[in-house]
């Protein structure tokens, strides 16, 4: 086997340098709202607004995705292209589905609230933080089918996603951990993760995700039987 020429090997870290930069600049762009307000507010008091502007957020991160899917493939080409199309694409279906998300979290952590020092928390504080991490879990899956099947309906989604959220639970753990080291370096240095560090870890988030959905989104294909 010839060895590969080395122009194509630094071609091929060019052009994923330009994907990864090109692809923090779009998410940055797509994120706006939620970025906005996490340098502008605090956090602990302004959930209601982070809750009501996730959301509109929810095609960026798809979009993102798409891109993502795209280079994979061996697409290096085009991202602005791939991004514009998958968001026009997911917009409907992706806030919907993080619309969705966002009522149950808030009715989750509100219960969790109230729960929260009395005797039945014991029992029900648990129960709501399982329901919690699966919620975020799940949303998390849909995005990631969203951007490869956009005009999915959303109760096919969400089933298939609760689902291999909890049979594969191992690989859901792994994506949460992955998404809470970037808010921690969000928080730490914003710069860092927005221009450096949001495509790379994203980009293990939906891979991870992408073969916990594999059943879903590459359902095995049956030879056609001989008589």
């Amino acid at each position: 086997m010839m060895p590969r020429p080395r122009h194509d090997t630094i071609t091929a870290v060019f052009d994923g340098i330009y994907a990864a930069l090109a692809t923090n600049l779009l998410l940055l762009l797509g994120c706006l709202p939620l970025v906005t307000l996490a340098f502008t507010t605090d956090a602990a008091r302004s959930w209601p607004l982070y809750a009501l502007t996730a959301p509109l957020c929810a095609p960026g991160l798809c979009a993102a995705f798409a891109v993502m899917s795209a280079y994979s493939a061996g697409d290096t080409g085009g991202v602005l292209r791939t991004y514009c199309r998958a968001w026009r694409a997911t917009a409907r279906p992706a806030m919907l589905w993080t619309a969705a998300a966002m009522t149950a979290l808030v009715v989750l952590a509100v219960d969790a609230r109230v729960a929260w020092g009395h005797r039945v928390g014991a029992l029900a504080l648990p129960v709501l933080a399982t329901l919690i991490v699966l919620t975020v879990a799940t949303t998390l899956l849909g995005l990631v089918t969203l951007a490869d099947r956009p005009t999915a309906r959303l109760r096919e989604v969400a089933r298939a996603c609760v689902y291999l959220a909890v049979r594969r639970w191992y690989l859901s753990a792994v994506s949460l951990l992955v998404l809470v080291l970037l808010a921690q370096i969000l928080a730490a240095r914003p710069a860092i993760a927005l221009g450096l560090a949001a495509a790379p870890l994203l980009y293990f988030v939906w891979a991870n995700s992408r073969f916990t959905l594999r059943a879903a989104l590459d359902p095995p294909t049956t030879a056609p039987q001989t008589t």
